[in-house]
């Protein structure tokens, strides 16, 4: 049996939390002091997601490179694939805020979308 500490960032609180572990099983998890806390170390161990930034490079713009994020978090296993799609991704101006650069990101259902406009 091992633990895993954890400091959940759900909210300002910042609690400690511990998850018991057996294997990759979770046996039980303490200190959290919500159901987001709970909600946050089962998907923290299990398979720990996050919001993608990164930027892509854009034709016809002063700038050489678009900034982009991610609609909402993809699984933190899958980055490194991830980052090798952005760099072979290429725009071309007018790209507006919010516009949709890849939809279904790499198969997560999840869209990568430009985070600022450029001409």
């Amino acid at each position: 049996m091992r633990d895993a500490e954890l400091i959940c960032v759900n909210c300002p609180k910042g609690c400690r939390v511990t998850v018991h572990l057996e294997g990759d099983k979770i046996i039980e998890i303490e200190g959290y002091s919500c159901k987001e806390g709970l909600s946050y170390a089962e998907q923290e161990i299990t398979r720990p997601m996050r919001i993608l930034t990164s930027t892509v490079r854009i034709d016809g713009a002063v700038n050489r490179v678009l900034p982009v994020i991610t609609e909402s978090e993809i699984p933190l296993d899958i980055w490194r694939e991830a980052m090798g799609e952005i760099k072979g991704l290429r725009v071309t101006t007018p790209v507006e805020i919010n516009d949709v650069i890849a939809s279904d990101f790499m198969g997560t259902g999840v869209n990568l979308i430009a985070s600022r406009s450029m001409r």
